[in-house]
């Protein structure tokens, strides 16, 4: 295996798999060019270079570089979906998705269920989502709670470039709607990735670190914080289990309840606000289904119910940051 960044497992997959189907298609703000290319179309590709390469090899008639309006880039790909071409659609931020939510709830995600199972929207919803980047309150949210909750949409948080690929390999396979949701905290992260094609099921939450005393379970870049803690909490002879679902819709409830049932404490880092966050149905999902196992409370680490702040310092102390996730530990452990 090779050596790959995040993004760079996410570029690979979108290639290999434009290679296999001629009816991939990849429409978006600036995937053909790119913020900071050199002018010429083909420079960059996508805000953080996701693309980069893809209009070059493969042109303009796969490659399409849309207006700025979300609602047409969404839109469009909801109908090619439908005709029978298997759509990546890119918004830029997750923040975004305001502008054409009606499409993805109302549409994309009902397509299959309205029409009696006779329709399939196979369509990707790449975006990036994430705080830490000083882009203030209109381009750091993480919102994978708005989509978990909506039936018929399948969601996927990779938290390192292994999963990057193989889930986004998967979600171009899908004959359903697939929100794929791209850290920007990790682009830049390394790891080992096949350089061949390979597909990671949904629904099936990976062990990142196996332990008997506490459960963290966390998603996409909150997974590298979980273990930089649980590596900490080693030293002192305390042994966490970090459980990565991997995929928020299907979850992977089996594997929680397991993981739980063998520690007997949880704790739940979400970088979401605490209200209808992922935390709050985990925690409720191991009250419901798991209280007997449990030999303390649940505690959730998730960011405040506040907009992201600008100011860094705030920013910083906003996001479930190590220092957080150690106090809840300590505290699960005490009890």
């Amino acid at each position: 295996m090779s050596k790959k960044t995040y993004l760079q497992a996410i570029n690979e997959a979108i290639k290999q798999e434009m290679r296999r189907d001629p009816n991939i298609i990849v429409l978006g703000e600036d995937v053909a060019g790119g913020q900071g290319g050199s002018g010429e179309v083909g420079g960059v590709g996508s805000v953080f270079g996701q693309m980069q390469g893809v209009y070059k090899e493969f042109g303009p008639e796969r490659v399409i570089d849309t207006p700025i309006s979300e609602s047409a880039i969404v839109g469009a790909a909801a109908g090619a979906a439908l005709t029978g071409l298997r759509p990546i659609a890119e918004l830029m931020f997750v923040d975004f998705v305001g502008v054409c939510f009606d499409q993805i709830y109302n549409q994309i995600a009902k397509f299959r269920y309205m029409f009696g199972g006779k329709a399939k929207t196979p369509m990707v919803l790449r975006t990036a989502a994430g705080a830490g980047f000083r882009g203030a309150a209109q381009h750091s949210q993480t919102l994978h709670p708005l989509f978990t909750m909506v039936p018929g949409l399948k969601v996927a948080m990779p938290s390192n470039p292994y999963d990057a690929k193989g889930l986004l390999i998967q979600a171009i396979r899908d004959d359903d709607p697939v929100i794929f949701i791209e850290s920007k905290f990790l682009f830049g992260m390394e790891g080992e990735v096949p350089d061949e094609a390979y597909r990671i099921p949904f629904g099936e939450a990976h062990i990142a670190r196996e332990g008997t005393d506490l459960t963290f379970v966390a998603f996409g870049a909150m997974v590298p914080r979980a273990l930089a803690v649980a590596a900490e909490l080693a030293k002192e002879n305390v042994s966490v289990e970090v459980v990565d679902p991997r995929t928020t819709s299907p979850l992977d409830e089996e594997a929680i309840l397991d993981s739980v049932g063998k520690t007997g404490r949880l704790v739940v880092i979400d970088e979401s606000p605490p209200r209808c966050s992922l935390a709050a149905d985990i925690a409720g999902l191991v009250a419901d289904r798991g209280f007997r196992s449990l030999r303390a409370p649940v505690k959730q680490v998730t960011c405040p119910h506040t907009p992201v702040p600008f100011a860094p310092a705030l920013e910083d102390e906003y996001m479930p940051n190590p220092r957080r996730i150690m106090e809840a530990a300590r505290a699960v452990l005490a009890a």
